[in-house]
């Protein structure tokens, strides 16, 4: 079965999601529009959910969300349980976003260069989660969403 990707974007992102859905498709993943569907003038964090509602649970295996920086996406995406929505601008930031932090959903802004993009996604996919001290520090964080977390 193929790994199923959710993707979600608002008008400023639109542009940027329809070059990237091919991309998803080519690499033989299935791909979740969550929306928008147009260049309409929408809410963010209304895509921002329903991607990161659809990681959250497991309906999907990861996340793709695209909006004008995508500042606005990440802060709303992180707000659901086990959600890592990580910002990344270059091949670096995608790749360091799943080798150290297991990113399950890659945030971009649409002033990415469309070619740049396409890299990136496929960089974040293809990279493995390192684990190992990695792994202690994500149990760190899940403890932060559990209201658990006690100063060491």
């Amino acid at each position: 079965m193929s790994e199923k990707i959710a993707i979600g974007s608002d008008h400023r992102g639109f542009h940027l999601k329809s070059v990237l859905k091919p991309v998803l498709e080519g690499l033989g993943k299935a791909v979740e529009d969550k929306g928008t569907a147009s260049t309409d003038s929408v809410d963010y964090p209304e895509f921002a959910g329903k991607v990161a509602r659809a990681v959250s649970e497991r309906a999907c295996d990861r996340g793709i969300l695209i909006c004008g920086s995508g500042i606005g996406m990440s802060v709303a995406a992180n707000k659901f349980s086990g959600v890592r929505a990580a910002l990344c601008h270059d091949l670096h930031t995608a790749r360091m976003s799943r080798q150290h932090n297991n990113a399950n959903i890659l945030v971009l802004g649409e002033s990415v260069a469309a070619e740049l993009a396409q890299q990136m996604v496929t960089v974040w996919l293809e990279t493995p989660f390192e684990g190992g001290r990695h792994q202690r520090r994500l149990d760190l964080i899940s403890l932060i969403e559990k209201d658990n977390f006690k100063d060491p």
